[in-house]
């Protein structure tokens, strides 16, 4: 009798801390004042997933992570990455398609993002010629809206991810961002704010999610190295991606607003080759930060 209570001691004490483990992974990269939840957009490990896919989910469980966001699925079936990524602990919340999959095959991309487990499906990329123009935010903004009801009847919620060339000025004012925002059925389209790919076009992060509240669901914790100069281009050097509160964006006051307007999850994005030495870095910011 005495065996059986000491090993069921043991079970239940085995049980309490692999919760605690898991409760932990859940808030990492939070604290008291920001309560996150904070994942990984898997993208940031591309070099080692490339290379070892085994490695990649390994050094993503490593690094604490509960939460994560897909860039793909490695070849794998769905039923296969979401073995994998149980098998790593990891919860994975939302995923990007490509443009042209929403625009020609919603429905494909619903049934894809529902059989992987997911709560948002989405867009990181709007094809354009030259700089962005009226007539393509306007057709994207058909193509999202369209995405967002199929995604709607999967119980899936659609996001589209800035990078930058939305910013260009349109008239009155206002920019293409605003035009999407305006063209887009809020019961449909949510946004994903990339902090780096906002403030690198010179815009102000906390003013745009506090002009649009509601229409953020998601959000990329990325940031830029101090005296990088930016542009509309959409792109930089992945050396200028650094750790969080070690660059350009004021993220107290960002994630301030970011709380206050709603966003259901943050995401570390880094692309630079430091990347698995900078994350630790950035969570320690993430678990400190005050406002």
């Amino acid at each position: 009798m005495k065996k059986f209570a000491f090993a069921l001691v043991a079970l239940l004490a085995g049980a309490v801390a692999a919760f605690a483990q898991d409760d932990a992974r859940l808030k990492v990269g939070s604290n008291d004042v920001f309560k996150g939840p904070v994942g990984l957009q898997l993208y940031s490990l591309r070099d080692t997933f490339s290379k070892d896919v085994e490695k990649g989910f390994q050094t993503a469980n490593d690094l604490g992570f509960g939460y994560v966001e897909l860039a793909g699925t490695y070849g794998m079936k769905p039923e296969e990455m979401v073995a994998k990524l149980k098998q790593y602990k990891l919860t994975p919340i939302a995923g990007h398609w490509d443009y042209n999959l929403f625009k020609n095959n919603p429905e494909a991309v619903a049934k894809e993002a529902k059989a992987l487990g997911l709560k948002y499906a989405g867009v990181a990329w709007l094809p354009h010629d030259g700089e962005l123009d009226e007539a393509e935010v306007l057709t994207a903004a058909e193509v999202f809206n369209n995405a967002g009801k199929v995604l709607a009847e999967y119980g899936l919620g659609f996001y589209y991810h800035n990078h930058g060339y939305e910013f260009l000025p349109w008239k009155d004012g206002k920019t293409h961002f605003d035009l999407l925002v305006e063209k887009t059925d809020p019961r449909y389209v949510s946004f994903q704010m990339d902090v780096l790919w906002t403030i690198f076009p010179g815009q102000d992060a906390a003013k745009l999610l506090r002009k649009y509240p509601n229409r953020w669901s998601l959000f990329h914790l990325k940031d830029l190295k101090k005296g990088v100069e930016g542009n509309h281009s959409g792109g930089t050097s992945v050396e200028n991606d650094v750790a969080l509160g070690s660059g350009q964006a004021p993220y107290a006051e960002i994630l301030k607003a970011a709380q206050e307007v709603g966003v259901k999850y943050y995401f570390i994005e880094d692309e630079s080759p430091r990347v698995v030495d900078q994350i630790p870095q950035s969570l320690k910011f993430l678990e400190s930060v005050k406002w």
